[in-house]
């Protein structure tokens, strides 16, 4: 019973329709998924991935009207996406010269080719080289061509000041491995440590970036709400079971109709989710037609008339 690798991440826009522009339009992703918070139905909850929304492919958005972030520690600071090849990042640092993308040059962190970058409210994000390793499913109306398409995401990086109870937490109750070590980027007399999940590699990896002489972080536009870990369906009962175990306070089971989820804070206070590969995003739309309409679960669907009055087109 082990985590499979990174199953989602959320974030937060404070601008739904500019958000969509960029991640569809700018990234190239697929939107497959435009349905709304299920704790908060005046805001949407909009879903990019890869061409058939394969688990472990999706970056999501809150809309929620905040501020920017105030970025810190006890948070999630940086999202990588895996895309394929040197090549593959030096078209990508021309097309962010040309449309105007806030981005770093390309350089070898952790043994890997990365290009930073940041969307339009300062998401903090890095194209990861990952040899091309594994299935890839691009998207067919993509603006981006097939090769250099984003494959899924890549390694997440939490922020902490002290590393100890994280990693109590990280290989005791959640099964992973410290497999090795490098210099933080913008603080390299600190350090980051690199855990494994499942078989490893960069899709099943979360460094975690000891830095105690940061302020605490707080949330907002730009900033990152949790990490989602992938399971097999078969393992959730056991995971909900394992927290209870170890006397974890935990949201206990909770049904997103999309996956099924567990929700509980690591030491430090960022938020981790714990989700099955199913049923998926077709379990209500076409595979052909994700995220064209607004999308509900079966318990929101009688109150739609209300809940589309409450949100902006985009």
């Amino acid at each position: 019973m082990k985590l499979e690798g990174i199953h989602h991440l959320t974030a937060v826009t404070a601008d739904a329709a500019r958000n969509h522009k960029f991640y569809t339009q700018t990234l190239g992703m697929r939107l497959v998924k435009r349905t709304v918070n299920q704790d908060d139905v005046s805001a949407y909850h909009l879903f990019y991935a890869d061409g058939l929304a394969s688990p472990g492919s999706d970056i999501t958005f809150f809309d929620w009207p905040v501020g920017r972030e105030r970025r810190g520690t006890h948070s999630i600071c940086r999202t990588h996406l895996r895309v394929a090849g040197e090549a593959t990042l030096a078209w990508w640092l021309a097309r962010f010269d040309e449309l105007g993308v806030a981005h770093g040059p390309i350089v070898t962190r952790d043994g890997r080719l990365v290009l930073d970058f940041e969307d339009f409210e300062g998401q903090r994000l890095s194209l990861i080289d990952d040899g091309g390793a594994g299935e890839a499913h691009t998207w067919v109306k993509s603006p981006v061509p097939a090769d250099h398409q984003i494959r899924g995401l890549g390694p997440i990086m939490i922020s902490v000041p002290d590393r100890k109870p994280t990693d109590q937490v990280l290989t005791t109750l959640m099964g992973m491995e410290a497999v090795r070590e490098y210099p933080t980027p913008g603080h390299e007399k600190t350090t980051t440590y690199v855990y494994e999940m499942g078989a490893g590699g960069p899709a099943a990896e979360l460094h975690v970036a000891v830095e105690p002489g940061l302020p605490i972080g707080e949330q907002g536009a730009g900033g990152v709400h949790h990490v989602a870990f992938r399971i097999p369906d078969a393992d959730y009962d056991h995971w909900a079971a394992r927290l209870k175990q170890f006397r974890v306070p935990s949201s206990g089971p909770v049904d997103r109709y999309y996956f099924q989820s567990l929700y509980f804070r690591e030491p430090n206070g960022i938020l981790f989710e714990i989700a099955t590969d199913g049923p998926g995003f077709a379990a209500d739309e076409d595979m052909a037609t994700l995220g064209e309409k607004l999308a509900l679960p079966p318990f929101l669907e009688s109150k739609r008339r209300e809940i589309e009055a409450g949100l902006k087109p985009i």
